[in-house]
């Protein structure tokens, strides 16, 4: 009988201190500078004593709130509290509460990460803009798997290019995927950033995937149309080789716990930088041995140019409308890597229109003139497809 006791007692004082959590109806927010939103702070359990909330701002120069701070009371803690944030100046933001005394009470969850804009007009143009460069991005393989297609040829188009294409894309597809649908690395995600978004959106895990298999295609095509004596050089075998090795050893420290998951994908994404960097000098030095671009869609490339103009206009926007310069001068990477790529996509264009265009012509000119001389021919009318 006295066990029975006990074990009432137990439960008695376990219920006397229950903890409740302070939640938030929202983690992120977006003010307008001189303006003001709001947000909920709400408990979802009872409290055994009276607490004081403080709502603390990580910059104090970029909002203001109200109320900043107010007492929780046994008698009073029912319903929503309602807290106004005033937008003073651009930038980023975290707004955390603090509980005294935080005995009984769970607040590590009770934040907002609040956006302060300079124009909700500018918000709504980086994000058209945003969906223009993905869509040119996205369409941008396809001028140049048709030309293989009419041309039944793939002569012109280096393998070098196309092999460190598909393994970049590959890095990317693994991170994007492993990010945003591995609930284990995630979680290694929000451990290492507690306040942080997910980087990884939908939309980029259908582009890298799609891009995967618009390459895929590409190189299909290389297997079935001519491609004359082309081949994947051993420069580019020896830099597949070094990837690969440093991908594997990635593999077996991630299956040794000696570093995480998340690390490993992190490792990916570094491999797709690097392949970015170099990816387009095999076409470039190809083309430049040819004197001609003929084989090499220049489509791709306006496509290309296009996505990595307006991917640095929205960089630049977001930029001045949320006063967050830092993103681009202060981590120069993938604004580095945009205006890295439109440089190449202006070189092929010069290349195309202005250093080889005569090489161009005279090919053009030479078919024409072989179809006037042998009308008829079904080998003549092959080369006028290759050529042009």
């Amino acid at each position: 009988m006295s066990i029975l006791q006990y074990k009432w007692l137990l439960i008695f004082l376990a219920c006397r201190h229950v903890q409740a959590d302070l939640r938030v109806s929202t983690q992120d927010l977006t003010v307008p500078v001189n303006g003001q939103n709001t947000y909920q702070l709400y408990l979802t359990d009872e409290l055994s004593e009276d607490v004081t909330i403080l709502i603390e701002a990580q910059h104090i120069d970029l909002v203001r709130t109200e109320p900043s701070s107010f007492l929780i009371t046994r008698e009073n803690q029912t319903g929503n509290w309602t807290i106004t944030v005033l937008g003073l100046s651009a930038g980023y933001v975290t707004l955390s509460s603090n509980v005294t005394p935080s005995t009984n009470i769970i607040f590590s969850d009770a934040y907002v990460r609040v956006i302060v804009e300079k124009s909700d007009v500018l918000y709504h143009v980086s994000a058209v803009v945003g969906w223009v460069y993905f869509l040119a991005w996205s369409i941008s393989f396809y001028p140049q798997i048709y030309s293989n297609y009419k041309r039944k040829s793939v002569v012109g188009l280096n393998f070098d290019f196309l092999s460190l294409n598909i393994v970049g894309f590959i890095m990317y597809a693994l991170f994007n995927c492993g990010l945003y649908w591995i609930p284990t690395v995630e979680q290694e995600y929000f451990s290492r950033y507690p306040k942080g978004l997910n980087p990884v959106q939908v939309n980029d895990i259908f582009f890298a995937l799609h891009a995967v298999f618009a390459t895929a295609i590409t190189i299909l095509q290389c297997f079935i149309y001519e491609r004359g004596n082309q081949r994947v050089s051993t420069t580019a075998r020896i830099i597949h080789g070094a990837f690969a090795i440093f991908i594997l050893i990635s593999i077996i420290l991630s299956l040794l716990d000696t570093i995480t998951w998340l690390d490993f994908l992190y490792y990916c994404s570094y491999v797709k930088l690097a392949i970015t960097l170099i990816k387009y000098v095999p076409q470039a030095f190809y083309n430049y041995k040819r004197k001609s671009t003929v084989g090499w869609s220049i489509g791709n490339i306006f496509l290309d140019f296009t996505g990595g103009t307006l991917s640095m206009l929205q960089m630049i926007l977001n930029a001045y409308n949320y006063d967050d310069w830092e993103s681009i001068f202060g981590d120069p990477t993938k604004f580095g890597l945009g205006f890295f790529s439109v440089a190449f996509d202006i070189f092929f264009i010069i290349q195309h229109y202005v250093l080889y265009r005569r090489g161009f012509a005279t090919r053009r000119s030479a078919v024409y003139f072989s179809m006037s001389c042998f009308q008829g021919s079904s080998r003549v009318h092959e080369t006028a497809w290759r050529l042009s």
